[in-house]
């Protein structure tokens, strides 16, 4: 372990700023196969509901330039199941401590969620998906305008004690405002970004290539959105930010911290690459070395100096 990778959210350490994004990792035991996880900073585990999901009907995913189009819907088994099940098979494997997502479709059932989580050693920080743009009626209705931000934050922060971190999404006029309204509603930290709203269209028929017509597009393309919203934010707020979007190697990584980010999340390239995490981590350090950077926590919201 090199120390030099170390980073810290809301006072919890990290080996190293790597988390590989909610719903690109399952629950982080199924890649086990490939390495041993407990290299990663943390896992954010797959964005998990009151009530079982089956997801959207198929097809659900659209490959495009540079990203894919996904429309997944939320699958999971609901919220007991990943607790008892879910989080049962992780911790025989991984020995740290995971970034738990969690969506919602009510006020009350973000805090229901919220309330279980709270009570599992495994989870160190809670992520709010109130930004998931591909279920109907669901999460992103939240996340689109700072009062229904700032009243789920209020929510969740009232029903536990575990640092809680607001999943944003891009699909707005101004990240800003919506990221300040968590901040003053109680929020630790912000995650950023989920997907963008796309679509992609059958040539030979002209119908939508997903069964749900639109889903969340994210990929190397969408990173300089990404890098753009993470240095607004930073802007904004004084809270730790958690960089999403487009990352697929170290370089990727130093240039997303350097915008604000105290640690990233990696999401698409999980997909095309299980092995992406890994080898990100291996390259830091001779990465720091060539670009002279000491340690990587020196580095976040250089940008802004």
């Amino acid at each position: 372990m090199d120390e030099r990778l170390k980073v810290s959210l809301s006072g919890w350490q990290l080996d190293n700023p790597i988390i590989p994004a909610s719903g690109t990792f399952g629950f982080g035991y199924e890649f086990t196969e490939f390495y041993d996880i407990n290299i990663l900073g943390s896992i954010a585990t797959k964005g998990t509901t009151r009530d079982p999901r089956f997801g959207n009907p198929t097809p659900r995913i659209a490959e495009c330039e540079r990203g894919m189009i996904n429309a997944v819907g939320l699958q999971n088994p609901g919220i007991d199941k990943v607790i008892s099940e879910e989080f049962a098979k992780l911790r025989q494997v991984y020995h740290k401590q995971v970034v738990a997502n969690v969506s919602g479709f009510s006020e009350e059932e973000y805090v229901e969620c919220a309330k279980k989580m709270d009570g599992q050693d495994i989870v160190g920080i809670l992520e709010i998906n109130i930004s998931c743009p591909n279920v109907h009626g669901g999460g992103m209705s939240f996340g689109v305008c700072p009062e229904a931000a700032a009243q789920i934050t209020s929510a969740v922060k009232a029903v536990t004690r575990k640092p809680v971190y607001i999943k944003l999404s891009p699909n707005v006029t101004d990240i800003a405002a919506i990221a300040k309204a968590c901040e003053e509603a109680g929020a630790d930290g912000i995650s950023l970004i989920n997907t963008l709203l796309g679509a992609r269209f059958d040539l030979r028929t002209g119908k939508p290539i997903l069964a749900n017509v639109m889903g969340g597009f994210s990929g190397p393309a969408i990173k300089p959105v990404a890098l753009r919203m993470v240095y607004q934010v930073y802007e904004a707020v004084k809270l730790p930010i958690i960089g999403i979007g487009g990352i697929a190697c170290a370089e990727d990584v130093i240039e997303m911290m350097s915008a604000g980010a105290t640690a990233v999340e990696i999401g698409a390239e999980n997909l095309r690459n299980p092995y992406v995490c890994k080898e990100i981590i291996e390259r830091l350090p001779s990465l720091m070395d060539e670009l002279k950077i000491e340690k990587l926590s020196d580095i976040i919201g250089r940008a802004h100096q």
